[in-house]
């Protein structure tokens, strides 16, 4: 019996010794207040704290309303298997506005390590100057400057006068998780849009992931994993990872259609070149009828390699579906690259000569090319290749196959992405020709039949699309008609994707019969039961 009760006493000491802290913040907090929840703390006190009043493991709520700040978080997390977390309260809307005389550059800065910021909006509300004039100031949505193992989700990051998120060099293990960033941007004296999705670094050998985000209609580029210092003295674009994002229409607030993707460096020193970059399971898209073989225009969406004394090196391009008009997918520099399993619509393969002495590093096997000429293959200053002359002269893509435009075959089937921190919530990205209505599949998702859904349109993701049960066969049907789109604040040039692709958030109703969960008390008992046999 002794026995029993000294266990007793060492679990109730290691438990509670251990025992995750919860503490408040709401709009009208106070920096006087205990982050309890009846005397919280506003923002910027509890984004401030030190390790020593918040630890690792620790949350920090912040309850529904408008909080209205350029703030800067250092809360970090000593203890490296528990972050501490961020997060709005479940079911209330949380929105962090940037919109007021602040000498800030970002509405959420970030410096520290291990912290988990998740389920809240990110953005500039009410009236704001969208105009490089001399009384603007760029202000990005959020800057993460410093601090390894941080994790964005479930964020949404949108009409922010200047990038959505920029992810800086001193920032190796973070991930951007389930996040739609759009309308993000400015418009410069010269009428030429500015502002990002994602801009990207790393100097750690440790990778950064970036997966399962909805990026588009960005000012100016999808994503930049990118630098654009001419003289640099060390690598600090490598080791980074694109999964499963859908990234189109980028560039279209300004007038244009930019790269939805461009992997590169403007070093000319040969230093810091884009290396070990892996692109995977990715749609990039820009508003092109496909249908009718339209591929006039300037729209690239892909584009690696920038400076000829930086080839990117060491790129796996795997599985992605590109779709653009002429210049879709351009392969400017580039050094070891394997190209497998993907998709290509456009007008030409776009390359620059100096790939003709890297090719030979190249591994290209399973991919589709759709070009509008047979000369499909485009080396400038060099010729122009038919697909054929392509395989024999450089020895790849003997496992690919090539066809024109007016022949692309509709047979990409839709692809659903579970969120990582919702059990009932799902990313559904769709492209068909056809345009037709889609029947998505969740059979292998175990959910009841006449579970209650709603289905947002990404593109207008403050509105429910349309409701609806589960059917008996496990189907939700999506029809690609959606009309409506969230512009950016104070433009109208922004474009709705075409009735041939879409992305869709899907939520399920959580079970309302939920299994019992085993508390604390449970456990010791249960142990205390085991010992005493």
């Amino acid at each position: 019996m002794k026995a029993t009760i000294s266990l007793f006493i060492i679990l109730l000491c290691s438990i509670f010794g251990f025992t995750q802290q919860e503490f408040h913040v709401t709009s009208e907090g106070k920096s006087s207040g205990d982050g309890s929840i009846k005397n919280p703390w506003d923002l910027q006190t509890a984004l401030q704290q030190k390790p020593e009043k918040i630890k690792g493991g620790d949350i920090i709520y912040l309850h529904g309303g408008i909080y209205t700040g350029r703030f800067l978080s250092t809360l970090s997390s000593e203890k490296n298997e528990k972050p501490v977390t961020v997060t709005s309260v479940s079911g209330e809307k949380v929105i962090l506005n940037g919109n007021l005389s602040s000498n800030r550059k970002s509405v959420l800065e970030v410096k520290g390590m291990n912290v988990i910021y998740k389920d809240f909006d990110v953005t500039f509300l009410g009236d704001y100057n969208r105009i490089q004039n001399d009384s603007f100031l760029k202000v990005d949505g959020i800057n993460h400057t410093n601090g390894i193992d941080c994790k964005f989700i479930n964020l949404k990051i949108y009409d922010n006068p200047g990038s959505g998120f920029g992810s800086w060099k001193e920032t190796g293990g973070s991930e951007i998780l389930d996040c739609i960033i759009f309308n993000n941007g400015f418009i410069s004296l010269a009428g030429r849009g500015g502002g990002v999705g994602i801009y990207v670094q790393n100097n750690s050998s440790s990778n950064r992931l970036i997966e399962n985000n909805v990026i588009f209609n960005n000012f100016y580029k999808g994503i930049e994993v990118w630098s654009a210092n001419k003289d640099a003295n060390n690598s600090y674009v490598q080791n980074i990872i694109l999964k499963k994002n859908d990234v189109f229409n980028n560039g279209s607030p300004a007038g244009g259609y930019k790269d939805n993707l461009i992997v590169g460096t403007d070093d000319r020193n040969g230093i810091n070149i884009a290396r070990n970059i892996v692109v995977e399971n990715n749609t990039f898209y820009h508003n092109t009828d496909v249908k009718s073989g339209e591929v006039g225009g300037d729209a690239a969406s892909v584009t690696l390699g920038f400076n000829a004394s930086s080839p990117v090196d060491n790129i796996l391009l795997k599985n992605n579906l590109i779709i653009g008009r002429n210049n879709a997918f351009r392969i400017l520099h580039a050094n070891n690259l394997i190209l497998s399993n993907n998709i290509a619509y456009c007008g030409y393969v776009h390359l620059n000569s100096s790939v003709l002495s890297n090719i030979k590093n190249w591994k290209t096997d399973h991919n589709i090319y759709y070009t509008k000429r047979a000369k499909s293959f485009r080396i400038m200053k060099d010729k122009d290749y038919t697909f054929e002359e392509w395989t024999n002269a450089f020895k790849i893509d003997d496992a690919s196959s090539w066809f024109l435009n007016k022949n692309f075959k509709n047979n990409i089937e839709p692809t659903i992405t579970k969120f990582n921190n919702q059990e009932n919530k799902f990313k559904v990205s769709i492209f068909d020709v056809t345009e037709a209505t889609s029947e998505i599949d969740f059979s292998e998702y175990n959910i009841t039949n006449g579970t209650p859904y709603r289905l947002i349109d990404a593109e207008n993701p403050n509105e429910t699309f349309f409701e609806g049960d589960l059917k008996a066969d496990n189907k939700v049907t999506i029809p690609l008609n959606g009309n409506k789109l969230q512009l950016p604040n104070g433009e109208s040039s922004a474009i709705k994707t075409l009735s041939n692709y879409g992305v869709y958030i899907i939520e399920f109703s959580p079970n309302s019969t939920p299994s019992p969960k085993e508390t604390i008390i449970d456990r010791i008992l249960d142990i205390l039961g085991r010992n005493d046999n």
